[in-house]
């Protein structure tokens, strides 16, 4: 459980400092994602969970 909040403590603060360094091309990116087909999000989203859960597993094996 520790892991997990540190995980998702590291996530905020990546997220955070990208906000914090490149605020207006965060906006664009935003605006880009708002302008995506659902369908291209999805899968943009199923290959970063894959790339996560094999980092992970690599890591802990």
């Amino acid at each position: 459980m520790n892991e997990l909040i540190t995980a998702i403590g590291l996530i905020f603060f990546i997220e955070g400092l990208l906000i914090a360094i490149f605020p207006s091309r965060i906006k664009s990116m935003l605006e880009l994602i708002k302008n995506t087909p659902e369908n291209k999000l999805r899968t943009f989203g199923v290959v970063f969970l894959l790339i996560g859960f094999l980092i992970i597993w690599y890591i802990k094996k």
